[in-house]
């Protein structure tokens, strides 16, 4: 099987649509993408016994504002927020997960 990679992606709207190399195309709501934020300071990381502290995340009026994104390794975004926040790295199928709970 050939590995997924990612042929196009745009922001329309208050969406990110997204294009791979299956034919699939995706399109998540840029709130969801901003709360689903996969990096440490968003969902919060294990201490040394393994329990997991989930940070209280403020969002001020720029937090849901797609700056711009680049690609990573070929397998993952790297999401650039208006308010600053970049350090989420976003995996294909992860993105396509979140497609599927923004309905698309």
């Amino acid at each position: 099987m050939a590995a997924l990679t990612l042929e196009n992606a745009a922001v329309i709207g208050t969406e990110l649509a997204l294009s791979f190399s299956d034919d699939t195309e995706a399109y998540i709501a840029l709130p969801l993408m901003r709360r689903a934020c996969p990096c440490a300071a968003c969902q919060g990381e294990p201490d040394a016994l393994g329990r997991v502290m989930r940070p209280v995340v403020e969002y001020g009026a720029k937090a849901f504002d797609l700056v711009k994104f680049q690609g990573v390794g070929g397998y993952a975004l790297q999401v650039f927020w208006a308010d600053g926040h970049s350090t989420g790295i976003y995996s294909y199928p992860y993105l396509l997960r979140l497609a599927g709970l923004s309905g698309n």
